[in-house]
């Protein structure tokens, strides 16, 4: 099991408990997906991947998965947004463009979002004339 997959299971298990699905296993996990989803129904097989971090769905089944269980697709599939309160955060306020960015940062290593966010201080000082 990857590191990013034990996270998305994390997340999707998070996610179900909060929306009131806790008790579900892989079998009622597939089946109420299944009625969501208009594409090729997933497999109870799939679904208990999903649940033991074994497989991270495709954006699609992600953006189903999202909306079903009311966090923002962004958050299930690649984490971060945390509100202080420990629940995702609403995105809904962040234009698409800006979402898509912050989760192709999510996905660089460590070492090159370092540059990114370098990168985007030594810009922002640059325009703002602040020391930072």
């Amino acid at each position: 099991m990857s590191s990013e997959g034990k996270h998305f299971s994390d997340r999707l298990q998070k996610a179900l408990k909060e929306a009131g699905y806790s008790a579900y296993g892989p079998t009622e996990l597939a089946h109420q997906f299944n009625k969501r989803f208009t594409g090729h129904p997933v497999s109870v097989h799939a679904a208990r991947k999903w649940l033991m971090g074994e497989a991270i769905p495709t954006q699609d089944k992600v953006r189903v998965l999202a909306e079903w269980l009311t966090v923002p697709a962004e958050w299930l599939r690649f984490g971060g947004y945390e509100s202080t309160d420990g629940k995702p955060a609403s995105t809904a306020n962040i234009e698409p463009a800006y979402s898509r960015l912050i989760a192709d940062v999510q996905r660089l290593d460590p070492a090159q979002r370092t540059l990114v966010f370098e990168f985007v201080r030594m810009v922002t000082r640059l325009n703002h004339g602040s020391g930072d």
